[in-house]
């Protein structure tokens, strides 16, 4: 999403671009090839490939993180320290310690943060969410949350190998353990092993959970279950479940994810989206627009058409990204750090429950499982190669 977002903010008035940082050659050199299509002089774009020597770059005022989930965390909190605006990709944390850590960051050096789940800027989103809080769906009881990704496939299982000329692979592991390259685990299928991320779960699932806890206004949940497994691929390489059924409990309803690649064929004959089941109707939202389907024994007349989606979320994000930096108002952007971190919170939570194949209890007093040994082994994944996380 890197280069998806820097395209997006070119189109707002104000913004340059005036450095990219990547810790592969051969990407930057791509990169470089568009920068004639964007109207973009080479010349002023400087490049790196530590972000940590951009970051000292004195006329960067905001900067794009766009990197594997493992990266998070340390990168958009140093960037806060030497003073930049934030736009983190999403899920903003990598674990449940480091999306705190986050929001201490933001708290602490008081920059404008924007995570990435950009439906939040698209209107039939907000639309739909205003029609879920009239009250006009009834009481909803059960929200179901579905993600079927026929085009999510794994690499296949190949042999270790030396990484590909011109990849920093030492810089890309980072915080991660130390393990041989292995070019299935590289690029865009990083996502499919725990040391980096957390699968579709944390990759689709903090946009459509987001909008789930947004409707119902909720917490964090009380009790979170998760079964599933590698049912779809079991030959390919992945550590994350390609199939996935999370059920967590808030105070007055019951929130379902339901994942699984390899499938298009989801529920109400959507690959994804939300449902929203209420005693007078279902509102079923996804990218592509929202309707409400009548409850058959409702006396309320609640049917809505499917409305589509009209605009471009990613570029009004921007738009609502610039505006908070200039008028230097965090309390404007549409998904704040904290935002980002609540809904990946509640993602890690499902698949810590999958991972330790446990029903876990959420102590929200406290901000922790009722299991000490599920806090444990999971609330923090362990940096390594002497990164530190920052005691905010």
């Amino acid at each position: 999403m890197g280069w998806s977002n820097t395209r997006a903010a070119l189109q707002v008035p104000g913004i340059n671009l005036v450095a990219i940082c990547d810790v592969d050659q051969n990407v930057i050199a791509d990169r470089q090839k568009e920068f004639a299509k964007l109207n973009i002089d080479a010349a002023k774009v400087a490049v790196y490939t530590d972000y940590r020597k951009l970051l000292e770059q004195k006329d960067i005022d905001a900067v794009i993180i766009g990197t594997p989930d493992h990266w998070h965390a340390l990168q958009m909190i140093e960037a806060c320290q030497a003073g930049k605006h934030v736009y983190v990709e999403k899920p903003v944390g990598n674990s449940i310690e480091e999306c705190r850590a986050m929001v201490a960051a933001q708290q602490r050096y008081n920059k404008i943060v924007q995570a990435g789940q950009w439906q939040r800027s698209q209107q039939h989103f907000k639309d739909a969410v205003d029609f879920i809080h009239s009250g006009k769906l009834g009481n909803i009881r059960t929200v179901k949350v579905w993600c079927y990704q026929g085009w999510m496939r794994p690499q296949p299982v190949v042999a270790d190998s030396a990484p590909p000329a011109g990849v920093d692979y030492k810089m890309w592991l980072g915080p991660a353990p130390i393990k041989p390259f292995n070019s299935s685990r590289f690029h865009f299928h990083f996502r499919w092993f725990w040391d980096y991320a957390g699968g579709l779960m944390t990759d689709w699932g903090v946009h459509l959970l987001d909008y789930a806890l947004l409707g119902m206004k909720a917490p964090l949940p009380k009790t979170i279950s998760g079964l599933g497994g590698k049912f779809a691929y079991p030959e390919l390489a992945e550590e994350t479940p390609d199939t996935l059924t999370t059920l967590y409990e808030f105070d007055n309803f019951n929130l379902v994810w339901d994942s699984a690649m390899g499938i298009d064929n989801g529920s109400y004959n959507r690959d994804h989206g939300i449902a929203y089941i209420g005693n007078n109707g279902t509102l079923i939202l996804n990218r592509g627009g929202w309707e409400v389907i009548e409850e058959r024994q409702s006396k309320n007349k609640v049917a809505i058409p499917l409305a589509k989606a009209s605009d471009n979320g990613l570029v009004k994000h921007w738009q609502n990204f610039a505006e908070a930096i200039k008028t230097n108002n965090a309390g404007i952007l549409n998904c704040s750090i904290q935002d980002g971190a609540h809904v990946a919170t509640v993602a890690q939570m499902g698949n810590i429950a999958y991972r330790s194949n446990k029903r876990l209890e959420w102590n929200a007093g406290a901000g922790r499982f009722t299991d000490e040994a599920i806090n444990k082994a999971y609330l923090m994944k362990p940096y390594h190669n002497g990164y530190k996380l920052p005691k905010l």
